[in-house]
C-alpha cells in the first residue's frame, strides 16, 4: 500500500506551487482523500479534502487561495496553492480514507514560502 505525493518546494510569498498524490495497492474504496499539513509549532491541521462524492471541504485559512481535484478513476489527488503566504510553511500529507478505522498517508512533502 502506497500513497506517493510530487510538488512542493520553495517560493516567494504570493506565488504557487502544486501537489499531486496518487495511491497503489490499497485494497478498499477510497471515500475521501486529503491534503493536511504540520507547521513548525503547531498541529497538524486539514489542508482540503475531498470525498468520493466531490463534496470539498478547506481548513479555514485557505480563504480561496487553494484548490483540491481529484481524478477518481486513477485515485489521485491535486492541491493547487495560490497566493501563498510565510505561514503556509510546512509538511504537507496526502491521505486516502476508506473508514475512521482504515487510511493511509504519503510521505510528506516540505512547502517553504519565503518573504
Amino acid at each position: 500500500v502506497q500513497l506517493q505525493a510530487s510538488g512542493g518546494g520553495l517560493v516567494q510569498a504570493g506565488g504557487s506551487l502544486s501537489f499531486s498524490c496518487w495511491t497503489s495497492g490499497i485494497p478498499y474504496r477510497i471515500n475521501d482523500m486529503a491534503w493536511y499539513r504540520h507547521a513548525p509549532g503547531k498541529e497538524r491541521e486539514l489542508v482540503a479534502v475531498i470525498s468520493n462524492r466531490g463534496i470539498i471541504n478547506y481548513g479555514d485559512f485557505v480563504k480561496g487561495r487553494f484548490t483540491i481535484s481529484r481524478d477518481y478513476s486513477k485515485n489521485m489527488i491535486f492541491l493547487q496553492m495560490d497566493n501563498l503566504k510565510v505561514e503556509d510553511t510546512g509538511v504537507y500529507y496526502c491521505n486516502a480514507e476508506h473508514d475512521r478505522f482504515r487510511s493511509w498517508w504519503g510521505q510528506g512533502t516540505q512547502v517553504t514560502v519565503s518573504s
